[in-house]
């Protein structure tokens, strides 16, 4: 099935009609949180993730992590599954690079790991080898890979931080003996679940939400708007702010006709709404930055509501597997985006 949604992408006064259609669904009933995700070996390769199996809307519920991996050697097929990763693992960073998929940092039920390491698709078999770890554990941070650099910005050091990371790291894939280097951070404050995005040979660091000692001592949420560009070897410069907060949208944004575009995210307006089980989900807009007039646009008609999944090109169409559509609900969905991407 197909579902066309008119998205103005600001390069033109009229608008541009999306395809959007779904892919196979993932193999699991509940699907997942912050997968890791990528391209290997022509395959689409979805690992990891959590999700909520049993009951969601009590004061207590209990949050499962995965260490499935699932394979997907055409647009058109069905799941590969029996693959798994050496330990459950959810909110990392993936890239696709080298013909696989680099993973970075993430969670399980008890820590932040630091870790890294390579998938690759080769001959109906999935292989895993290590990369060098981040500078700190870290999770729920964004990362993008801009030509043969990735850069990761922001995060958790811990599952009980009450601030977010203010940490921006790069790794030269082509460099001996790789290891990560820390770069000066972006001016603003540091954040969480941000969206990462890349456009003409440089890297965009987009809304994301601040940590702070709330009364009760836990960690309180402000939702940011703003966003940032660093262009390597120049440094920062602050951009237009976003039309909303875009929290833990599908990252990282992506080129499209020359618009750096993404989908959906958390605003904040919801986040005290009461029940939770009727919590009405994620604006279902798109977000489209166009870097020559410093100018956002936002649309209407995007099919689905999302926070945390991964955005991957993959045989000219944009993939969002999985994530959130409400408070506390994943979905197996796969949406698949049929325009253009670099």
């Amino acid at each position: 099935m197909f579902y066309f949604c008119a998205v103005s992408l600001a390069m033109a006064d009229d608008t541009k009609a999306m395809r959007w259609s779904k892919l196979s669904s993932l193999p699991d009933r509940e699907g997942f949180a912050s997968p890791f995700a990528g391209v290997s070996g022509g395959a689409l390769i979805v690992a990891g993730g959590a999700n909520i199996p049993g009951e969601k809307w009590g004061n207590s519920f209990q949050k499962v992590w995965s260490d499935s991996v699932f394979i997907l050697e055409t647009p058109s097929g069905e799941w590969r599954t029996g693959f798994h990763l050496p330990r459950k693992l959810a909110y990392g960073i993936s890239v696709s690079s080298d013909d696989s998929v680099l993973c970075f940092g993430g969670s399980d039920d008890s820590t932040h790991h630091a870790d890294g390491f390579r998938l690759r698709w080769v001959d109906k078999n999935l292989v895993m080898n290590f990369l060098p770890p981040l500078p700190r554990p870290c999770a729920n941070a964004c990362g993008a890979l801009v030509g043969r650099s990735i850069y990761i910005a922001g995060g958790l050091e811990t599952p009980g931080s009450t601030i977010a990371m203010k940490s921006f790291w790069s790794l030269d894939l082509d460099a001996p003996n790789a290891r990560w280097q820390e770069l000066e951070p972006w001016p603003g404050p540091g954040r969480m679940l941000s969206v990462a995005g890349v456009m003409d040979g440089d890297f965009y660091l987009l809304s994301g939400a601040s940590l702070a000692v709330g009364p009760s001592g836990k960690p309180v949420r402000t939702y940011l708007r703003d966003a940032y560009r660093y262009r390597p070897g120049k440094g920062w410069s602050r951009i237009a702010d976003l039309p909303r907060a875009a929290v833990a949208a599908p990252s990282p944004a992506t080129a499209i006709d020359g618009h750096l575009v993404f989908f959906s995210g958390d605003d904040g307006a919801h986040v005290n709404f009461a029940p939770v089980s009727k919590h009405p989900g994620f604006p279902r807009t798109a977000l489209s930055y166009d870097a020559a007039k410093n100018l956002w646009t936002e649309s209407e008609g995007i099919p689905f509501s999302r926070v945390t999944a991964p955005m991957i090109p993959w045989r000219d169409h944009l993939v969002i597997p999985n994530g959130e559509t409400r408070v506390r609900v994943r979905t197996p969905e796969v949406w698949s985006l049929a325009i253009p991407v670099r």
